[in-house]
């Protein structure tokens, strides 16, 4: 029987590891990438974390002073709120949504071309999306998408004067009104005409009814009139305060008899721009309310200091609700389907599998998400400096576009250092509670 084999240990120095690669060229293969380590992430932070108790000019000891500064200077403190409000809200709706998305996807046939609908965003770089979502909330209806939308739906339910700049012109007989209405300077009569010519509305822009303006008849009983856009193209052409051939009526305009302070008739103007009014408006003042000249809605200011946040959070949300469906879906596909239909068998409706089954089955993925959101989030920059006009780019500011500004608008290196370790400081919480979960779930 042969003798069994010894392997001889290996000689002072010549150490292998476990897997049998000698230690020295495993150091030397480390070696690049320590190096880069060292030079892009080690020096950074420990020249930031010295630098920040430096004054501007660096050659001066400043303490805790640049520390302070971040909780007294205006500007930073605005910017941690608005990072607080970041943090809570960006990451909790992106992961809702991700959640949604993928639980309503997993039995449609299309969900797979949804989900890869949802997900290209991600393929879009921050810069991009800042310049395309600065162009959605554009205040103009014309150019902004949100606005444009939302103008249509407002005026689908409320309709805009189509007369907003229209006024009196020369040797008109009316004149302005508080609130912004004309009224006429003489009392009319019955029996008689009224003339209310106005200017100040284009050719271009007149009603879709508006036909050519005509001259009203008398009626017995009656007052007769006509509202028109009293101006022809062209110098020297047309007669002041009578209906030329070329001029339109206003269509649709409204006139009010007012006698003591009281509205007593009321009358709308047809397409040539003619009226009639009762014998009960018989030495009254007629009016053009104000609501005739009610300027258009233009929609919501999107990136005006009170909506400036949460909209700029609505384009991050656009970007990253993908990513967390893609993470999500995958932990799905590995929930045992035996338990959502044990669950269905005993009588649980869809929102109690979901509440009760697929969240606590998903919490580790869903914590995953949600850290991984967070700490991207606490350092989002790209965003809100592209997207937040500069009137507003105060009030949405974070510590990272601050940080910048600190270090090179302002010129003071020692406090935009201070908000980087500060920002180094808010992420290793987060950091370190992800490492202890992950090692949790091994030891499981």
């Amino acid at each position: 029987m042969a003798a069994p084999t010894t392997t001889a240990p290996a000689p002072p120095g010549r150490r292998r590891s476990v897997t049998g690669t000698r230690r020295t060229v495993a150091a030397l293969f480390l070696l690049p990438a320590l190096v880069l380590l060292g030079a892009l992430v080690v020096y950074p932070i420990g020249y930031s974390l010295i630098r920040s108790f430096y004054n501007a000019s660096g050659d001066g000891f400043a303490g805790f002073d640049n520390y302070k500064a971040i909780f007294t200077d205006d500007g930073i403190r605005t910017a941690l709120k608005n990072n607080i409000i970041w943090v809570v809200f960006a990451p909790t709706v992106s992961t809702a949504l991700g959640l949604i998305f993928a639980v309503l996807t997993e039995r449609v046939r299309w969900g797979t071309a949804f989900k890869l609908v949802v997900f290209m965003p991600m393929a879009i770089s921050m810069l991009a999306a800042g310049i395309i979502f600065r162009l959605v909330y554009d205040q103009d209806p014309d150019k902004g998408v949100a606005n444009a939308v939302w103008v249509g739906v407002h005026d689908t339910f409320a309709r805009s004067s189509a007369f907003p700049n229209a006024h009196p012109g020369r040797d008109s007989p009316l004149k302005p009104e508080d609130g912004g209405g004309f009224i006429t300077t003489a009392t009319v009569r019955t029996g008689r005409t009224v003339t209310l010519p106005l200017v100040g509305v284009a050719p271009d822009q007149m009603p879709d009814g508006a036909k050519k303006a005509v001259a009203a008849q008398a009626e017995p009983g009656k007052i007769t009139g006509t509202t028109w856009q009293d101006f022809t193209r062209g110098k020297g052409v047309g007669r002041l305060g009578a209906p030329d051939p070329s001029e339109l009526g206003y269509s649709g305009m409204r006139v009010e008899a007012v006698k003591d302070g009281k509205v007593v008739a009321t009358a709308k103007a047809a397409g040539d721009g003619t009226f009639t009014l009762p014998a009960a408006a018989d030495g009254a003042r007629l009016r053009l309310p104000a609501s005739n000249f009610k300027q258009p809605y233009n929609g919501v200011d999107w990136l005006g200091p009170s909506l400036v946040t949460p909209a700029i959070i609505g384009s991050y949300i656009w970007m990253w609700a993908g990513f967390a469906m893609v993470l999500i879906a995958a932990g799905l596909a590995g929930v045992p389907r035996e338990l959502l239909e044990a669950a269905r068998v005993d009588g649980a409706t869809e929102w109690q599998v979901l509440r009760k089954v697929t969240v606590p089955l998903l919490a580790p993925v869903l914590a995953v998400v949600t850290v991984t959101l967070m700490i991207n989030v606490l350092k989002v920059f790209d965003l809100v400096y592209i997207i937040a006009p500069g009137s507003s780019q105060d009030d949405a500011n974070v510590l990272a576009l601050e940080l910048y500004r600190k270090g090179f608008s302002e010129g003071q290196p020692g406090i935009a250092s201070a908000i980087a370790v500060f920002l180094l400081l808010l992420v290793i919480p987060v950091m370190w509670f992800n490492v202890r979960r992950l090692r949790r779930e091994e030891r499981r």
